[in-house]
């Protein structure tokens, strides 16, 4: 038993009191008595309170997430199910989600990672699709923080040992940095799967009197009360919530995947679920709830790996690696043989009634009896007070100083945590296991091929936690602007986006200020764009005391290649080439990086998002893009253009001449300035022309900045002739600082 449960046995607190413990409120237990009408015992009480719990209720963020658009005519499943569905052509489908294991993994970083890792992939496969592609969003505290290096050390091995043993490539991601994440660090995981568009299972349980079944690995205690652990505050007893984290088994996770999608090639599957967070009682409740439909389960049946375990353990258990199932009447024999074939536990544990309610049995006795829909119909749903962030003041460029020497101000910039190369973090990630990836890690987008075709995806992740806080609105439009844009610089055309929405404690108003400040510009970037929500998560009370997390959106991002041959990297091709800016520059350094890193400052508006023109330059780039006359492109974000040219020149070993057209604004904003809706390209000499033209015919700002110039070790960077710098140093000291910090040498 667990310390709760002991309690609880020993009853000398009331059921009130234990409904506290449960992360319950006073209003919440008394609503829970109407639903019931008599008091509940433990397991039933349990039940509310996984169920309510903000993780799986999303009672505080309902009322923000309904303005997301959520529709267009390629979007097949929306939210609400496991995962989004969107039509990719060719009678396929792309089943995809984001999910948080933040709690989880600041308590224990390798297996708060690897389940989260193992979660998302269940919600895809269980939806009929053969995960493809793995990507992550990780934010870190301050390196000098003495958990910091520990945590990326597990977090990161937790990801790789996970993903690299279940055989799907981790494609892509971010990381950064920040003092705001010392005590919460975020990790995200996405997973991306494709299936045929006639073979997409659901979870709406049908039938009265078919089969539920249970299949995977056996049930333990870990993980109890987990979901409710993540929708709480922490505070000094951090180490003490190890038993709620739940512990991986890729290899099993692999031969539930193949056993799955086995399966699912017959027609013996009604409905399926995963058992995520609040396990067999999420799955249960979910699945007949959909349905209509009542559920009977006998306890005795459920296969279980530790003896003794209660009724209230088993439906709470988190156990990793398991999923149920509503299989049609007479077919369970053939089901079992193919889930013994692979070595997994099967069992039939219960049947679907028309009774409304959930029934456990245990020991021959009732150990729970609720009703289904209510649980649902009547979960609280919160308007909570919120107070929007105050705007900041737009920074003035001649207020921040310029610097004297441009190529070491670039080369320090490439040496921050931020903007440093992530290799170290990539390089113990397989991402090339089934030999479909195309653009690997260090892009602006991961390109996955659609298996036995010249189609593909491309597949990225994006947010900019500092300008969420800047502006939460301006924030919340900017992380998807990014991502259609990354999407867009590999020559895809983007679809739909996942979220996962990682937030303080929504119960003060200047936190739910932000979060519903980063929906509204989410919604209005999502709605100019086509680029509607299909999935997606939220997590809250990502806090240690009074310090939350920076406001971090996270935003993954899915498109369609249909021709690789038009694939595009951000790595130069040739010497003399020119060098093309798409976008307009006003140099804006409010909540830069440049700000940050060399000013010192973390203040001032972020940049402006102007969504018509993120349409109408991204639209551009593109259309040049497949018809092949773009021979590398990469956008500007993070540090403005001369970080990215720097980027373009370091993947490449070619030099590049950089001109600055004459105009008012300053050499440093102009090289700096994070404006948005920007591009930098390189084109052929021949071709630069007609670009241009075609541009000024669309009323696109462009504007040729340079030329490519070297190779090798000869090649440097110049601005406008001056501050020189090799290309070879930029990317030695790009490349060092994240294996110097994790040897300990930083």
């Amino acid at each position: 038993m667990t310390a709760t449960m002991t309690k609880a046995a020993d009853a000398p607190k009331s059921m009130e009191a234990l409904a506290r413990e449960f992360g319950l409120s006073a209003e919440e237990y008394k609503l829970a008595l109407s639903i019931l009408g008599r008091t509940p015992n433990v397991t039933e009480l349990g039940i509310f309170s996984v169920m309510w719990s903000e993780h799986c209720s999303y009672k505080s963020s309902k009322k923000w997430l309904r303005k997301l658009p959520t529709t267009a005519p390629w979007v097949v499943c929306g939210p609400g199910e496991n995962a989004g569905v969107i039509d990719i052509g060719d009678g396929m489908v792309a089943i995809f989600k984001m999910e948080s294991h933040n709690h989880p993994s600041f308590i224990e970083p390798y297996q708060g990672a690897a389940t989260g890792v193992g979660g998302i992939l269940r919600d895809v496969f269980t939806m009929g699709a053969r995960p493809i592609a793995n990507l992550n969003a990780l934010r870190f505290g301050d390196p000098k923080h003495p958990k910091t290096r520990h945590l990326i050390a597990g977090v990161v091995g937790g990801i790789g040992g996970y993903g690299n043993c279940v055989g799907v490539p981790t494609v892509g991601g971010e990381c950064t940095f920040h003092p705001r994440y010392n005590g919460n660090i975020l990790v995200n995981a996405m997973t991306v799967g494709l299936a045929r568009a006639d073979r997409v299972f659901y979870a709406k349980a049908a039938g009265i009197g078919n089969p539920v079944v249970y299949v995977g690995s056996k049930t333990g205690r870990d993980g109890i009360h987990g979901a409710t652990m993540a929708s709480a505050v922490f505070g000094e007893e951090v180490e003490a919530k190890r038993p709620t984290v739940q512990v991986g088994d890729p290899f099993t996770e692999k031969l539930l995947i193949e056993a799955c999608l086995e399966l699912m090639a017959t027609d013996m599957i009604v409905s399926i679920q995963d058992m995520g967070a609040a396990g067999l009682t999420s799955s249960s409740f979910e699945m007949a709830g959909k349905g209509g439909l009542g559920i009977e389960i006998d306890l005795d049946q459920v296969p279980q790996r530790e003896p003794g375990m209660s009724a209230y353990e088993i439906m709470l258990s988190e156990s990793q690696e398991r999923m149920l199932m509503v299989l049609k009447q007479g077919r369970e024999a053939e089901a079992e043989r193919i889930f013994r074939k692979w070595e997994l536990d099967f069992a039939v544990i219960g049947r679907l009634t028309d009774t409304g309610r959930l029934v456990l049995r245990q020991y021959g006795q009732v150990a729970a009896d609720m009703p289904v829909a209510p649980l649902s119909e009547q979960m609280p749903e919160y308007a909570r007070p919120w107070t929007p962030t105050l705007p900041r003041p737009v920074v003035d460029a001649a207020s921040v100083p310029a610097p004297k020497d441009y190529a070491a101000t670039l080369k320090k910039l490439m040496g921050t945590p931020d903007l440093a190369s992530k290799r170290w973090i990539w390089d113990q990630y397989d991402h090339m296991v089934m030999a479909d990836t195309l653009q690997r890690p260090g892009g602006d987008a991961a390109v996955v091929r659609i298996h036995g075709s010249d189609r593909g995806l491309a597949i990225v992740t994006d947010c900019t936690p500092r300008y969420c806080d800047a502006d939460p609105r301006a924030g919340g439009a900017q992380a998807v602007a990014e991502a259609w844009r990354n999407i867009t610089c590999v020559g895809a055309r983007p679809l739909a986006i996942t979220d996962c929405m990682n937030f303080g404690n929504p119960e003060r108003p200047e936190i739910m200020g932000q979060f519903a400040g980063c929906i509204e510009g989410m919604a209005d970037a999502c709605r100019a764009l086509d680029f509607p929500v299909v999935s997606g998560n939220v997590s809250l009370y990502n806090e240690t005391g009074a310090t939350a997390v920076q406001p971090t959106p996270s935003i993954g991002g899915v498109g369609i290649l249909d021709n690789l041959n038009t694939v595009t990297t951000i790595a130069l091709k040739k010497a003399g080439s020119a060098l093309v800016l798409v976008g307009e520059t006003r140099g804006h350094l409010g909540a830069s990086m440049f700000l940050r890193e060399i000013a010192g400052r973390e203040d001032g508006a972020p940049p402006p998002v102007d969504l018509k023109a993120e349409r109408r330059n991204g639209d551009f780039v593109r259309h040049h893009i497949t018809s092949g006359k773009i021979l590398a492109a990469h956008d500007c974000s993070d540090g403005g253009l001369l970080v990215a040219v720097a980027e373009m020149a370091m993947a490449s070993g070619i030099g590049v001449a950089l001109t600055v057209p004459a105009g008012g604004v300053p050499l440093h904003a102009f090289l700096f300035g994070e404006d948005q809706a920007r591009y930098v390209l390189e084109v052929a000499e021949s071709d630069v022309a007609k670009l241009l033209t075609h541009a000024q015919a669309e009323g696109v700002p462009a504007a040729r900045i340079g030329a490519t110039a070297g190779h090798g070790a000869a090649a440097t960077l110049t601005v406008n002739g001056a501050w020189p710098i090799s290309v070879a140093e930029l990317r030695a000291v790009n490349e060092a600082w994240l294996p110097a910090y994790m040897s300990g040498n930083a």
